[in-house]
């Protein structure tokens, strides 16, 4: 009798254990990061020495494909963006929760989660554009030349720039102030060459640029904000020019170096006159 309610427990010991060795934590927290297209699915928790992660995707109604890079993994990430060919298509994505490389597993289908929805030509964030300033001889004119930003996207094996992929979708916003002042103004340009002929001769204005497509969603239309540039002022006043501690420095600097010539100065003078006294009272007193 006790030998037989052992054998049930060990029985049951072993079912337990081999259910445990086959059960996988689902992927949570499934998102996407995309910026030029460089598109990243990732997720938690990261897998175990125990188990693997393999990253199945699909256009929305399509077949499901697999990315080699993304079978049986023990990353949490996976990059699709040579995958999506399609970028006015929207995909989602299934992640596996396997057993590793090499290793079996009685289950017949793995746990996994899906992913949102995602859309690469609607839902790609744009990096910040690099643009350079060059003024008119006049004056009058500032123009600014935009450099478009590299995508992750190849065509016969050129990298394409976001004017390629979105071409007329595609134009720029520039922000722009006068130095040290905090009022700004915007203008639109469709073009990589904005003239800006609005501003007052003489004066140092600060330019931000950044890409924006009306099409899009509000969230979605404006592209991350580029490094400030300011145009030169060939008549800004030395205040403007320089901080108060520059100042405030050159004219300790100053002082401090006319004090010492005021010193020697006067410390040889003295000199002067004592030598002069010294050598009248060495002198020999003249017969009357």
């Amino acid at each position: 009798m006790d030998f037989s309610f052992c054998y049930i427990l060990f029985y049951l010991y072993l079912h337990c254990t081999s259910a445990s060795d086959n059960t996988f934590p689902q992927a949570q927290n499934i998102t996407w990061k995309s910026v030029n297209f460089k598109t990243i699915l990732s997720w938690v928790p990261k897998p175990s020495s125990h188990y693997a992660y393999t990253v199945e995707f699909s256009v929305l109604g399509g077949n499901k494909e697999r990315n080699p890079h993304c079978i049986r993994s023990s990353a949490n990430l996976c990059d699709l963006s040579s995958s999506m060919t399609d970028l006015n298509a929207c995909y989602t994505a299934d992640v596996l929760s396997e057993p590793p490389m090499g290793v079996t597993s009685d289950l017949i289908e793995f746990p996994y989660t899906s992913s949102p929805q995602f859309c690469p030509y609607k839902d790609t964030e744009i990096g910040r554009p690099d643009f350079k300033l060059k003024m008119s001889q006049d004056k009058k004119t500032t123009t600014l030349y935009v450099t478009d930003p590299l995508t992750a996207v190849f065509k016969d094996d050129q990298q394409l720039t976001i004017r390629d992929v979105f071409s007329d979708q595609l134009q720029y916003k520039v922000t722009y102030r006068k130095n040290k002042s905090t009022g700004k103004k915007v203008h639109f340009s469709q073009t990589n060459i904005i003239e800006m002929t609005d501003l007052d001769r003489g004066v140092s204005y600060c330019f931000n640029v950044q890409a924006f497509f009306p099409s899009r969603s509000i969230e979605k239309q404006l592209g991350e904000l580029s490094h400030t540039q300011c145009s030169d002022d060939n008549n800004q006043s030395i205040f403007e020019v320089y901080s108060i501690t520059v100042i405030a420095a050159a004219i300790f600097f100053v002082l401090l170096l006319l004090g010492i010539i005021v010193a020697v100065i006067v410390v040889c003078c003295k000199c002067r006159r004592k030598a002069l006294k010294k050598e009248k009272e060495e002198m020999p007193l003249q017969g009357v």
